[in-house]
This record gives structure tokens, C-alpha cells and sequence, in this order.
């Protein structure tokens, strides 16, 4: 394989640049449901109003199997977060008005984060019964709502382009539900990142574009606290198990 460039390296696969595309390319015995569901996803995300990287081809090379997308020159909304630290609020405002706008969208066929979430919880083994008993009691009275939800909003899968316009990409975890969950989820992000200062404004900022109170976003960060340490990253276990404290935010 001899692609044009190496944008990104993750433990399940490499992600290259190679002639005006971006190839997903998986490890060798990658669960093909999961491939073909990110596919699927990706295609149902092309449909609502969004910016998004249009599908190619889903396909094999070298026993590997790859999604070719359409590639997105530019640069991220991270990169430029790095660069310009004065403009970080201006750079927070669009993200969240960027994610807001994710969240208008509706996409009816995608699966629901309530009940991604409940089999997660219901199967995890590293999470003791009695706070999985309190989480998934938790999770049954969060709100049902049919938002579009990223599932790994974050300033790194955001892309500038020249023209200023504004694309979102990597919809692998794309659900729909309450806007609680994904803003939870990047607030958590932030905090994994030790971006804590960053990660307080935004919580600020969403809860206040979005009228929706900080307390009902941050009573939703133990669940997804709880779903992200059943992927049993040892180096994530002890901040996570932190974050799982099922005491109601006051």
C-alpha cells in the first residue's frame, strides 16, 4: 500500500490521504457489523443539512477492510485552538454553535444513545453491581429525544476549510437522543484531556445557548463516564472511575 499520506494512527486502524480521499483502513479481523454500521451511519448523517465528508466506496485491500471517504482539506478546529490561544473563546462559540446546529438535525432511522447506553451498562464487567444498578436507574429517567448526537464531539473533528466553511467528520459513534448526552460527552472529553479550565467554559456556554440547566448535563456525565470504561482502556479506568459518582449535582 503506498497511500499519499498518513493523517491519523489508532490502535484498530490507519487513516491515509490519498488522492483527494480519506481511507479508513481497519485492522486485519475488525468486526465487519461495525464496519458496515459506521457506513451506514455515515450515509444517514450525508442526508440532514450538515457539512459532512460524502461516502465513496466501502471495500477490501490487502484482506483489510477500508472506508474511502471524500477528503476534507483544512484544518482542525484543535489546530487552531493551539495556535491562537487569545481567540479561544471565539474558536469555543463556534464549536458549540457548530454542535447546536448537529443537534437541530433529525435522522430517524440511526440507532438510540438511550439504548446503546442501557446495553453497554447492562454488560459491562469492570463497573460494580450496585453503581450499575444506580446508573441504569439513572439512565431511565433521562429524557427521549430524537436529536442527531455526534458521540465523540470534539475541537480535533472539526475542519476549517480555506473558505471558511465549517465540516464535521468522524461519525463512527453518531446516535440520536438528548443534547444532555453529547454535552456530557465533550465536557468529559475535555476533562480527559486535562483541558478542565476549557472544559468548565464550555459547559457554561452550551448550557446557556442551549437553555438547558448544568446540573441536567452534569448528572448524565456518570453514565457516560460508565459506557466509556467498558471499552477497558487501562490508562482511562482510574480517572473514569472518578467521574462515576451517581450523587445528584446540586
Amino acid at each position: 500500500m503506498n497511500f499519499e499520506k498518513v493523517i491519523a494512527e489508532r490502535p484498530t486502524k490507519t487513516v491515509y490521504k490519498d488522492n483527494g480521499k480519506t481511507i479508513k483502513l481497519f485492522v486485519e479481523n475488525y468486526s465487519k457489523s461495525d464496519i458496515l454500521n459506521e457506513a451506514v451511519n455515515q450515509a444517514r448523517i450525508e442526508e440532514t443539512d450538515l457539512n459532512v465528508p460524502k461516502l465513496i466506496e466501502v471495500k477490501k485491500i490487502e484482506d483489510r477492510w477500508a472506508i474511502i471517504l471524500e477528503h476534507i482539506e483544512g484544518v482542525t478546529l484543535e489546530s487552531l485552538m493551539k495556535e491562537n490561544p487569545e481567540k479561544e473563546d471565539e474558536y469555543l462559540n463556534l464549536f458549540v454553535d457548530t454542535q447546536l446546529n448537529i443537534l437541530k438535525q433529525r435522522a430517524p432511522l440511526l440507532g438510540r444513545i438511550k439504548d446503546k447506553m442501557k446495553r453497554k451498562l447492562k454488560n459491562a464487567q469492570n463497573i460494580e453491581s450496585n453503581t450499575k444498578y444506580d446508573l441504569l436507574h439513572r439512565l431511565e429517567g433521562m429524557p427521549v429525544e430524537d436529536s442527531v448526537c455526534h458521540g465523540d464531539y470534539n475541537p480535533s473533528n472539526i475542519i476549517i476549510k480555506e473558505d471558511g466553511s465549517v465540516y464535521i467528520i468522524d461519525w463512527a459513534h453518531v446516535t440520536q437522543g438528548s443534547i444532555v448526552f453529547d454535552a456530557a460527552r465533550t465536557y468529559l472529553l475535555f476533562n480527559m484531556d486535562g483541558k478542565t479550565e476549557l472544559a468548565e467554559k464550555y459547559l457554561e456556554l452550551i448550557s446557556s445557548k442551549a437553555e438547558i440547566s448544568k446540573r441536567e448535563i452534569l448528572r448524565c456525565v456518570p453514565i457516560v463516564a460508565a459506557t466509556q470504561k467498558t471499552k477497558g482502556k487501562e490508562e482511562q479506568q482510574e480517572f473514569l472511575s472518578k467521574w462515576i459518582d451517581v450523587v445528584d449535582y446540586e
